[in-house]
């Protein structure tokens, strides 16, 4: 799988977010975003997903635009505050999800709770839900059906350390088996540990590190 993106602008209004984005992602390997809050990370990583469109500018998955069919390229996203219904449980918003598809079951939903550390909480309501563990459930969402692009935005928001190093280890054995992962940070160190390649935001400009 291959990612390229070719002089991507994105404006809102008269301001410009993203400027002439140039960059080529491929299958095995992590790619780190860094930059402070607002320096248009999720911005770029929402049109990756095509989620938004970019002002102009090509987006290509292995060398096709995208045309309202990323579903089919598996992509696993979570991007900014993860949202799921209130009064059903961490596994019952993730049953909801994944019978959409019918790619999975119970069993693979059960194992991408057990690997961000929330099987305990399977049952508990998203909305009595602490800020760390919205953001597992979205990580495991994004991961649970076995996709072959995933892209975490501010990863490790919120998490305790054991379970930031639990969910490092997962990234580098989703790696190896070919995964093409991207994964947004303010924190330097934690994309020095993990990433291949890093891009710096900053007030629209991206270069890479």
């Amino acid at each position: 799988m291959k990612i390229e993106l070719k002089n991507v602008n994105k404006k809102f209004k008269n301001v410009d977010v993203i400027k002439q984005a140039n960059m080529t992602l491929e299958s095995g390997k992590i790619y780190g975003f860094r930059g402070r809050n607002g320096s248009g990370k999720s911005v770029l990583l929402k049109m990756i997903c095509d989620l938004i469109k970019p002002t102009s500018g090509d987006i290509l998955y292995d060398g096709n635009k995208i045309q309202g069919d990323i579903y089919k390229y598996r992509v696993g996203a979570l991007i900014e505050n993860p949202h799921f219904f209130n009064q059903m449980s961490g596994f019952e918003n993730l049953k909801l999800l994944a019978d959409l598809q019918g790619k999975i079951g119970d069993k693979e939903i059960l194992k991408s709770l057990e690997d961000v550390n929330l099987l305990e909480e399977k049952n508990k309501k998203f909305g009595k839900y602490s800020l760390g563990m919205k953001q597992k459930l979205g990580i495991a969402q994004a991961i649970m059906e076995d996709q072959e692009i995933i892209i975490l935005d501010e990863a490790f928001n919120g998490l305790e350390e054991i379970t930031v190093k639990k969910i490092k280890e997962l990234l580098k054995n989703l790696r190896k088996k070919g995964k093409l992962i991207i994964i947004s940070s303010h924190i330097k160190e934690d994309l020095e540990e993990l990433a291949d390649e890093i891009y710096f935001f900053d007030n629209g400009n991206i270069t890479k590190e």
